[in-house]
This record gives structure tokens, sequence and C-alpha cells, in this order.
């Protein structure tokens, strides 16, 4: 891969996050609501001469734009902050919950894919037959249904109907103590159903886009070629067709990675998931500034980060955009 090209993308990375930073920070000061309130509220009260102070000691006092250049000094110094209502280091509370948003991402997005391309392929050997169809109607179902509502249709099932999943947290307590191999089997465990929720919207337009690129492929003449010279139907589908029909599912993958990111904070929340969503959740709730934006700059980043390893990877899929700049 072309190394200009590597380090092109890296300054717009930069420059968008530089971006969000801003444009965050100014959303977030111009929203209604005092954070000096909320936390002269925690501490018992709420005189003049105690909220006068609280904005000293944070800063909340200067301009905004003053505020912006110091919080965007700090950035470039690894300093995110001091929380206002967990009085923690934002980036000691983000590397606490960072491991099991990712956790929770990734495998959701695994799932979404593996499962979607499965029966997006296997729809696409017969178009018209009744898999296909199930696929379509399974397709516009889970595009559909809101993933929160997803969520708690999922607890009422495994909670009140079929105890089989927990349905909330990341482990039981009980379990905080056993060896390392019994600890990762309950994580898995709780995971099942905060990873399905957040899957299967993503998982339904998979299906419906793996086959939609596959019947396209199919026609092509070298598919037609592969067959004449003898070629098995899953050589077909899987080595020669869905090499190049999975070039669309690889961009869809990058771009929607934010989108992943976003319906986590929903999901955590539901099944009470102790990741970045739970945690921005809670920081709204407090109007705790430097939280908020360390959660946003963090999400920000991870997304830039998929987004170049995503356009990496289609790079290398497709030898013809090697040697672009």
């Amino acid at each position: 891969m072309n190394a200009s090209y590597l380090m092109k993308r890296l300054g717009y990375g930069l420059l968008l996050m530089l971006g969000v930073v801003v444009l965050n920070f100014l959303l977030i000061r111009l929203a209604p609501g005092d954070p000096a309130v909320v936390i002269a509220g925690e501490m018992g009260g709420a005189t003049e001469e105690m909220l006068e102070s609280i904005r000293e000691e944070y800063g909340l006092n200067k301009p905004v734009l003053t505020q912006l250049g110091i919080y965007v000094g700090n950035i470039l110094q690894g300093n995110l902050g001091e929380s206002f209502f967990f009085n923690q280091p934002v980036s000691k509370l983000i590397g606490e919950r960072i491991f099991p948003t990712i956790l929770l991402v990734l495998s959701a997005l695994i799932t979404a894919i593996v499962l979607g391309v499965f029966f997006g392929v296997l729809a696409s050997r017969k178009p018209n037959g009744v898999l296909s169809a199930a696929v379509a109607v399974f397709s516009s179902i889970g595009y559909a249904v809101p993933v929160f509502w997803t969520g708690i249709m999922l607890i009422i099932l495994f909670a009140s109907v079929f105890p089989i999943f927990p349905v909330e947290g990341m482990m039981s307590v009980k379990l905080r103590d056993a060896n390392i191999f019994i600890r990762s089997l309950d994580v898995l465990h709780h995971l099942v159903l905060p990873a399905f929720t957040l899957s299967v919207i993503y998982l339904a337009q998979y299906a419906r886009l793996s086959r939609a690129s596959m019947l396209e492929v199919l026609g092509s003449d070298y598919i037609r070629t592969a067959r004449a010279k003898g070629a098995s139907e899953r050589t077909v589908l899987f080595k020669h067709a869905l090499r190049n029909a999975a070039l669309p599912i690889l961009t869809v993958a990058g771009l929607q990675f934010g989108s992943l990111i976003s319906g986590a904070l929903l999901v955590e929340t539901v099944f009470n998931w102790p990741g970045m969503g739970t945690l921005a959740f809670e920081s709204i709730l407090r109007r705790d500034y430097p939280t908020i934006m360390g959660v946003l700059l963090i999400a920000s980043g991870i997304v830039v980060v998929a987004n170049l390893l995503t356009d990496m990877s289609y790079r290398i899929a497709d030898p013809r955009l090697r040697g672009e700049s």
C-alpha cells in the first residue's frame, strides 16, 4: 500500500477528529442546563456562593472560546480532564469501560457479517425460492424494528418465559473470584443477548446486501466459465463469487461502524452493560461535560480508525486500487 496515501488518510482523520472536538464542545456548551447546579445538588445545597465557587473551580465562568482553547490544548497533551461527577480522570473512567464496549460492538459486527453473508449467499442460489423470500422478509422486519424494542422483547422472553440467558450486567457477582476460564464463559453467557440485539438490524442489511451482490456476480461470464470447467457449486459460490461480492459488504461494514457505536449506547442502557454507552448516559443526566466529551472523542477515534482499516482492506481485496494515491 502506498505510504503517501496512508499518511494522507491519517491527516484527514486528524482533521476530522479536530472538527468533532470543536463541534461537540460547542453543542454541549450551548445546551440548556448548568452543571454547577447539578454538582451543587449532589453536595446537598445550591447557594449562589457555592455555585460561583464551583464555576471558578471547573473554569465554567470563562468565555466559551477560552474554555475550548484550554480543552483542545489539554487534549494535545493527552489530558481528557477531570470528571465533574465521578471526581476521577476521564481517561481512567473510559479505560475501565472501553473494553466492554469494544467487545460488544465487535461481537455484534462479526455476528451480523457472518450470519448475514451466509444467509445472503444461500438465498442467492435460488432467487425465487422459499429461503430467498424468508431472507427478504427477515431483512425488512430486522431493519424496521428499533434496537431498544428488540432488547426489551428479549429480556421479557429470556427472563420470564425461558430463563436461559442473563439479562443484566457483564458478569455474575458470585463468579468474580473464579478462574479466568470460568469468568470468560460467564462473560460470553452475558454477551449473547446484548450482541444479538445490536446485530439484528445489521444482520438483516448484510443478508440483503450480500444476496443482491451475489445475484449480480453470479451472472458474470467468469462464473459461467468456472461452472463449465466442472467446479463444484460450493467452490463457485464461496471461492469465486463471494470474493468479488464481498467488496460492497466491506464498504458498508466500515461506514456502519459509527452506527454500531451509537447503537451500543441504547443496548448497554437496556442490558445495563458496563461500557462507554452506559457511562455516556450517566454523564448526560448529570451534565458531566468532560466525561461526555471524552466518550465522544474516543468513540469518534474508534470510528476513524475503523474506516481507515476498512479502506485498507478494500484496497487489499481489490488489486485495481492498490496503485492509487
